[in-house]
Formats: structure tokens, sequence, C-alpha cells
């Protein structure tokens, strides 16, 4: 992914989300880094792809799971992290409660869509998903399909 310019805001996105999940709601969390990771974020060095979260209320927390996130490569070993460790997310008591009940349904899950920079801080912004089959999948292609051909035309009319 290339670098994003001095005044771009830095986004990490989880391009495949969308095509294997059907996206219900969004929640802005924040995350618990240590600096190393901080310094890997902003050079984008972020995998989301294989992440996905796990809420619970015995004892009240979210944690993120399976998001690589590379060694920073100017840290000393002693401030180095763990690529692939278990990290807390943070959010509000109801917020928390609510992605809870909503994993407890059949076929829902949590999956990081994005990670950016707000106001020097990092968030996640966590989807509320279901996860999409075969048939459906198709379908989005076709119908993405069907709308870039009309674009195409349109274009060319005029």
């Amino acid at each position: 992914m290339p670098r994003p310019k001095k005044n771009e805001p830095k986004t990490i996105e989880n391009r495949k989300a969308r095509h294997q999940y059907a996206i219900e709601d969004t929640i802005e969390v924040g995350i618990v880094l240590k600096g190393s990771e901080v310094k890997s974020v902003r050079d984008c060095q972020v995998s989301l792809t294989e992440g996905w979260i796990r809420a619970s209320t015995n004892p009240l927390d979210l944690k993120l799971y399976g998001v690589h996130i590379a060694e920073y490569p100017n840290a000393s070993p002693a401030h180095q992290h763990k690529p692939q460790r278990t990290r807390n997310l943070l959010a509000h008591k109801r917020e928390i409660r609510k992605l809870e009940a909503f994993t407890h349904q059949q076929g829902r899950t949590l999956i990081p869509l994005k990670m950016y920079f707000s106001k020097n801080k990092v968030k996640i912004l966590v989807g509320m998903a279901t996860g999409k089959n075969k048939a459906d999948k198709r379908q989005d292609m076709a119908k993405k399909t069907a709308k870039r051909d009309m674009d195409r035309a349109m274009k060319r009319r005029l």
C-alpha cells in the first residue's frame, strides 16, 4: 500500500470484508498499542484481513485477534512487539454489551473494517457482520459489473 501524503489521513482498510460479509452496523473503538506498534501503523504496515473481534461481559472487555502489525525495524529488541498478539479495544460499557449480544445470534461476527488516526489516536471501525454465502457474493459481483457497464455506456454517450 503506498504511503499517504503528509496532510492525508492514514487509513488501512479491510477490503475483503465487504465482499465476504454483509455489514449491518459499525462502531468506532480505540485500541491499546505499544510504541513500536503505533510507528508501524503510521507506516501502514498492518494487515486486517484475518482479524476478528470477541466481546465478553464477564469480564467486560473487547479483544482483537489475528491482526498482523509488522515489527518496527528501528525499535530496539527490548521495545519490540509481537506482530500477531491479542490487543485490547476500548469502548463504552453499553457498546460492549451491545456487541456481545449481537454475536450471540447465529452466524454473526465482529470484524475490523478500518484502522485510522483520529486526533493522534489510533481508532478501529468495527463492523457488525453476517457472513455471505456464495450466491450472495455472485449477486453482488453481477450488480457491480452491471453498474460498471452502465456507467461506461453513459460515459461514451456524452
